[in-house]
């Protein structure tokens, strides 16, 4: 497989590392404008391209892959305002884009665990509700998108909460999302069930990158030939039916 790397901060060179493990070829390397403009028009020879850049280039890089024809990955977030208009133009357009805010399986994993429950503490109103989320100094965007995706999934399993807000409240219908930001830390997301009499916790807690690196290029490994817009889940529910 010949991969593009959308970015080259340390998620970027992390998957480099790993790729090249895995035998795949990285035929090009964007970090900057200078870089779109010196070796742009190559972006063509890649089969994927995998993208963890800032919230400010994400939209630029997917199109240039529309444009280039070839499938991107994402892992970028930040940008999720934007995500329908990007959702029309990859089916209008006949691309292919998967996006997920955590390519990490043990987070996915994660994710199946809040939604569950999220369910079960719906009727225990005595239980307040509150998510954490501890990343490195360089994370731009606050609270993280595997954080938003956590609130999200409690807002719809839940029945209990409205909506999530960054700071503390005192109204009952908003969900609390408290950022920490500090050095050295690749990710940790705590969802906090509260009462008076005890306190329910799950914890994910990412070690390094490797897992979240690892995710992507298995994603991008399968979502070459296929057309449309697609997500972590979609990868993990077809790779759960072929080993069934």
């Amino acid at each position: 497989m010949k991969i593009a790397i959308l970015g080259y901060g340390k998620m970027g060179q992390e998957i480099e590392r790993i790729a090249i493990l895995r035998k795949h070829e990285i035929v090009l390397i964007i970090d900057s404008i200078e870089d779109w403009e010196k070796d742009g028009n190559r972006l063509g020879e890649a089969d994927v391209a995998i993208e963890f850049s800032q919230p400010d280039t994400v939209l630029d890089n997917i199109y240039h892959c529309f444009n280039a024809n070839i499938p991107i990955v994402t892992g970028t977030t930040g940008w999720f305002d934007d995500v329908e208009q990007i959702r029309h133009d990859c089916i209008a357009r006949g691309q292919t884009l998967l996006h997920s805010t955590n390519f990490s399986i043990g987070v996915n994993l994660f994710f199946d665990l809040n939604r569950k429950l999220a369910e079960l503490m719906s009727k225990w109103t005595d239980y307040e509700i509150v998510i954490e989320e501890t990343h490195h100094i360089h994370k731009q965007d606050a609270p993280s998108g595997t954080a938003i995706m956590l609130a999200n999934d409690i807002i719809r399993y839940s029945s209990r909460k409205e909506k999530w807000v960054r700071e503390l409240s005192e109204n009952p219908e908003e969900l609390e999302i408290q950022s920490f930001r500090t050095e050295n830390v690749p990710g940790t997301h705590k969802v906090r069930y509260e009462s008076e009499v005890d306190s329910i916790e799950i914890i994910h807690t990412a070690k390094n990158r490797r897992g979240f690196a690892t995710g992507a290029i298995e994603a991008a490994e399968w979502v070459i030939g296929k057309k449309g817009i697609f997500e972590m889940k979609d990868f993990l529910s077809s790779h759960l039916a072929a080993n069934l």
